[in-house]
């Protein structure tokens, strides 16, 4: 599997409570936290959930 870096890009602070999850899930804790993991189906799907939130990179 690939590599992807994803960046919180805007804080989930008034964003509904799955966003908010989703966004802990994918282990960013901060704006302008980077964390770099597999490119699973599983992970893809929760970055097409909050992708207003974050940005993606390949590793």
């Amino acid at each position: 599997m690939s590599k992807i870096k994803i960046t919180l890009v805007k804080s989930p602070i008034d964003r509904p409570e799955r966003q908010k999850l989703t966004v802990q899930a994918l282990g960013l804790n901060k704006t302008n936290s980077v964390k770099e993991v597999e490119a699973t189906p599983q992970i893809l799907g929760m970055i097409r959930k909050v992708s207003h939130l974050v940005k993606v990179e390949n590793a």
